[in-house]
């Protein structure tokens, strides 16, 4: 199916229903006769209920939701809590947040009520970058009147770290959307220095499916470990992007058929967006799972998967070390240096005028700068760094040797490797 109101084409998995994903953009009306903004009787029995669920974070991290939720509900007995819809998808690849907001602002935002119910919330906001995004919301709060005066919606500019916990709660304090060392963690001061609940609006979107249908169902699809469906973007191969519903556990080579690329064309991925790095030509015995694709030394993060298909492993890792030092925060000098230095090491690679002792260099890099900085840029910079390295030898040799077929050719090169970029209205 498509959705014009993004013009990115969607879709589901063979015989599927899906949960998330709809034909046309919903309004009030349509989104109430579909079960939404049901009455909550007891914010504990919802608790209980999602924790039954096993509700994993859809942001990236995979953190369980009940858990979160429980953190500040506890933390909040002395005073109001505060909770985040985070859409600010800083991750290129990825379009699922922005497509949530612009055509199913109601689930989101009843995910929200029904977040702030649980941890006693006194103050939601909606974080966004996206104008259409912003504005699709505004519409969604104009509709439930005076319910959605108390709604905030916060705006910042688009960036790689902007939709990061602390960065999303300093901005929203009124300070720059940068990353803050922790802890503090949110969930113990945040927003106004009041335990918050940051959470991605397809986490929130889950909550409310939870709510109007229960754990169980939640669990009909999905493995015992990562339970129910996630929006997965798919790229590269020469192909438009597409936002399909999955259900976790699909197999790799199913979502090849399903998106029409033969398995014999595939390289190679970048999993989960560019924090995991690549994974080379194993990617197509595994499963789409947190716990299989952590088991192959990838993260399934974000849900997005750029194929590489006619691009050289070596050229697409130094485009995307490329980014993290053009995007880091430029607070950290651990991060600051450490991306220049491994974005230079890469790029030289690509180039075939790296040396083995260059190579070198980039491997204790990828282990020795892990860990450090304010947030996760620079563990994303060495995840690529690490990863091209084990997982494309042969590759990383021929640009040694400066006989790599594919860049003598035509290098790869991109500032935003396989940015999707929905139309703006």
């Amino acid at each position: 199916m498509t959705t014009a109101d993004i013009a990115i084409s969607t879709g589901i998995w063979p015989g599927g229903s899906p949960r998330l994903l709809t034909q046309d953009r919903e309004d009030l009306e349509a989104y109430r006769q579909r079960g939404g903004y049901r009455p909550l009787t007891d914010a504990k029995e919802l608790l209980a209920e999602v924790d039954a669920s096993g509700l994993l974070g859809r942001g990236g991290a995979a953190f369980p939701l009940s858990v979160k939720l429980a953190a500040v509900r506890a933390n909040a007995r002395d005073g109001g809590a505060v909770v985040v819809a985070n859409g600010e998808e800083g991750e290129p690849t990825s379009v699922k947040d922005r497509w949530l907001l612009r055509n199913r602002p109601h689930l989101v935002l009843d995910g929200l009520r029904l977040a702030a119910a649980v941890v006693a919330a006194d103050r939601t906001c909606v974080l966004v970058s996206d104008p259409d995004s912003a504005r699709s919301v505004e519409a969604a709060m104009s509709e439930l009147g005076s319910d959605g005066e108390q709604i905030e919606l916060c705006s910042v500019q688009a960036g790689y770290v902007a939709g990061e916990e602390t960065a999303a709660v300093q901005a929203i304090n009124g300070g720059p959307a940068k990353p803050t060392d922790k802890p503090p963690r949110p969930y113990e001061a945040g927003v106004g220095d009041r335990p918050t609940l940051v959470s991605n609006v397809e986490t929130l979107a889950n909550l409310a499916y939870i709510q109007q249908n229960g754990a169980a169902a939640f669990r009909s699809h999905g493995t015992a470990q990562s339970p129910g469906t996630f929006l997965a973007t798919i790229t590269g191969a020469g192909l438009p992007a597409v936002l399909y519903e999955l259900p976790h556990g699909l197999p790799f080579v199913e979502l090849l058929a399903l998106h029409g690329v033969s398995p014999d064309r595939v390289r190679g991925v970048l999993m989960g967006g560019y924090f995991a790095g690549l994974v080379n030509r194993r990617v197509l015995e595994t499963t789409l799972d947190h716990e299989t694709i952590r088991g192959i030394g990838s993260g399934l993060g974000c849900g997005a998967i750029s194929l590489i298909t006619d691009e050289c492993p070596v050229a697409v890792a130094a485009s995307v070390a490329a980014y993290f030092d053009r995007e880091n925060a430029g607070q950290c000098g651990s991060c600051f240096n450490g991306t220049a230095a491994m974005a230079a090491a890469a790029g030289a690679l690509r180039d075939a005028v790296a040396t083995s002792e260059d190579v070198d260099r980039l491997r204790r890099w990828s282990v020795v700068l892990r860990g450090r900085g304010a947030c996760g840029t620079l563990d994303a910079a060495t995840n690529v760094a690490a990863t091209l390295l084990d997982q494309f030898p042969d590759e990383v040799a021929d640009h040694l040797a400066g006989t790599c077929p594919v860049c003598r050719r035509d290098a790869f090169r991109a500032d935003r490797p396989f940015e999707v970029t929905p139309a703006v209205s």
